[in-house]
C-alpha cells in the first residue's frame, strides 16, 4: 500500500479475449484526412492505468475515434503494486488481477522495533497487491474491447501549432510503431485534436506542452523468488521498514506478489545511493528472504508534486505525467487511474457528444478544479507528514510507536482503503496530539543520527 500508514493522520489533520486487440484485427489509420471522417480524433498517449481509464471513457462516445499508444503492451512497469479496496469495486476490477490480499503489516523502526497492523480490519478488507503487467494489460484490454484503437508505437514528438490554445488547428504526433518481435519501429505521423498525456514521469506529452518540471523520486525494486516455506510469511503479510539506513526520506518495504516479494525502497534527496539503500533493505529483511533469487531488477522515477501546468490548449496530463503521486506514502496507481477516468469524462462531456472541442480554461473548470477539490487536501497533508516524520531517526521512531494506537489504525485504514476520513472522534484527536508530541520526544531521546551526505549537483536534476 506503499505506507498508507503514513496517511494516518489525514483524518486526523482534516468477457473479452485480451490478447486478441493487440496486433489483431484492429487496423488503424495515419493522418486521415478523408472528407467523410468529421469525427474528433483523440489521442492518449500512454497505456498504464491513467490512459486505459482515460482511452475506455472516450471509447464509448460513437462520435470521438480514440486511439491509445503504448511502447510495450506487455510492460512490466517497475511499482510496489498495492491499490486500495475501493479500487477494486470502483473500476471493476476481477479478483485476478490481485495476487495478494494483505490483511496484516509489520512497520519497522530503526532500531527494528515492530508494530503489528491489521486487527481493526474487517474480514472482507484488505490491501489488494497485484503486478502491473497483469493489472495493465486487462485495463488496456478492456479499453480496446469498448473501441479503442491500440497503436504499440513510441511517441517521439509532438507538433504543436502556436495558436492551439484558442483555435482549433490539429497536433501532430510523430511515433514509432512496433511490429510483433521486432524492435525497430517504423516512423509515422498522425494528426489529432486532443491528446491526454498518461506517459509517465518522463512524458513527451508534458515536455511538448512546456508544463514545467518537477522533483522526483527514485525507486528501486528487486523482485526475489524465495522458497514456498519463507513465502507462508508473507501470504497476507506486508513489511515496512524506516530509517535512514534504508532511506533519508522515504522508506523501504517487502511487498507479496504471486509467488514472490518485492524488495525496494525510494529517495529523493539522496538519489545517488539508492542501491546502497536497497542493500540495507534486504539486510533488514534478513533470514525472512536469505535463499531468495533475484528475478527482477526494476528502477523508475516516481514525481513529488504537481506539474506547474496540468492543461495546455487541448492538451491535458494525467497520473503520474501530471504528478498525481502523494508524498509520504509514493501512493499512484489508484490516483493515475482516477484522474485518466475524471479527465476523460469532464472533457467528453465538454465536447457534447463529439460536435465540438473544449477549450482550455473549460478543461481547467471542470478536470483540474473538481481532482484538485477531491485530492489536493490529501497530498498537502502527506507533504507535511513526510517533513515531520521522514526528516530523522528520532521522528521515524516515534512514527512507529504511533501507529501501535487502534485509532491511528483505524483511521490510516479508513482513510486508504476508501479513499475518505470517517468515523474521527475530537477527544480521540486531541489525544492523538499529546501522544505525538510525546513520541516525538521520545524518539528523539532514543535515536542514533542520521548519516551525513551530500549531493548539491545531482539534488538540483528535475524531470
Amino acid at each position: 500500500m506503499k505506507l498508507a500508514i503514513a496517511s494516518v493522520l489525514v483524518g486526523s489533520a482534516a468477457s473479452f479475449t485480451p490478447s486478441s486487440f493487440i496486433n489483431g484485427g484492429v487496423s488503424h489509420s495515419v493522418a486521415s484526412t478523408s472528407s467523410l471522417d468529421m469525427k474528433y480524433k483523440v489521442a492518449v498517449v500512454g497505456g498504464g492505468p491513467s490512459g486505459a481509464c482515460a482511452a475506455e471513457i472516450f471509447a464509448q462516445e460513437k462520435n470521438i475515434d480514440t486511439v491509445m499508444f503504448e511502447r510495450k503492451m506487455d510492460n512490466a512497469k517497475p511499482c510496489g503494486g498495492a491499490i486500495p479496496l475501493c479500487m477494486i469495486g470502483e473500476f471493476d476490477l476481477p479478483e485476478t488481477t490481485v495476487d495478494r490480499k494483505v490483511r496484516k503489516m509489520k512497520l519497522i523502526s530503526p532500531t527494528n522495533v515492530e508494530v503489528d497492523i491489521g486487527d481493526t480490519l474487517q474480514p472482507n478488507e484488505y490491501i489488494g497487491m497485484c503486478r502491473r503487467e497483469i493489472m495493465d494489460k486487462y485495463l488496456r484490454d478492456r479499453a480496446i474491447s469498448f473501441g479503442a484503437e491500440p497503436i504499440q508505437g513510441l511517441v517521439t514528438s509532438i507538433d504543436v501549432p502556436e495558436g492551439h490554445a484558442t483555435s482549433e488547428e490539429k497536433y501532430t504526433l510523430h511515433y514509432q510503431e512496433y511490429a510483433e518481435g521486432k524492435s525497430a519501429g517504423t516512423p509515422r505521423d498522425m494528426e489529432v485534436d486532443l491528446i491526454i498525456g498518461a506517459d509517465g514521469a518522463n512524458s513527451r506529452v508534458a515536455k511538448a506542452m512546456d508544463a514545467g518540471e518537477y522533483n522526483f523520486a527514485i525507486a528501486f525494486q528487486e523482485r526475489i523468488k524465495i522458497s514456498e516455506e519463507k513465502m507462508q510469511f508473507y501470504e497476507e503479510m506486508a513489511e515496512m521498514y524506516v530509517g535512514d539506513d534504508v532511506s533519508p526520506d522515504f522508506y523501504g518495504w517487502v511487498f507479496p506478489k504471486y509467488d514472490h516479494v518485492g524488495v525496494g525502497t525510494g529517495t529523493v534527496v539522496n538519489r545517488p545511493a539508492i542501491k546502497q539503500y536497497q542493500k540495507a533493505i534486504r539486510d533488514r529483511a534478513g533470514e525472512k528472504i536469505a535463499g531468495g533469487k533475484i528475478i527482477k531488477v526494476e528502477a523508475h522515477p516516481i514525481p513529488e508534486h504537481y506539474r506547474p501546468r496540468r492543461v495546455q490548449g487541448r492538451m491535458a496530463l494525467v497520473g503520474d505525467a501530471a504528478g498525481y503521486v502523494t508524498k509520504c506514502s509514493g501512493e499512484g496507481i489508484y490516483f493515475a487511474a482516477k484522474s485518466g477516468r475524471m479527465a476523460a469524462e469532464a472533457i467528453v462531456k465538454l465536447m457534447e457528444g463529439g460536435k465540438r472541442l473544449p477549450t482550455q480554461a473549460e478543461i481547467e473548470r471542470t478536470y483540474i478544479a473538481d481532482y484538485d477539490k477531491l485530492y489536493g487536501p490529501t497530498y498537502t497533508v502527506l507533504d507535511i507528514l513526510q517533513k515531520v516524520f521522514y526528516s530523522n531517526n528520532g521522528a521515524r521512531e516515534a512514527f512507529v510507536e504511533l501507529c501501535n494506537s487502534k485509532y491511528v489504525q483505524q483511521v490510516t485504514f479508513d482513510s486508504y482503503l476508501y479513499k475518505r476520513v470517517q468515523g474521527n472522534n475530537p477527544l480521540d484527536d486531541l489525544k492523538l496530539l499529546g501522544d505525538t508530541i510525546g513520541c516525538l520526544i521520545k524518539g528523539y531521546s532514543i535515536a542514533k543520527p542520521d548519516a551525513a551526505f551530500s549531493n548539491p549537483v545531482e539534488s538540483m536534476k528535475r524531470l
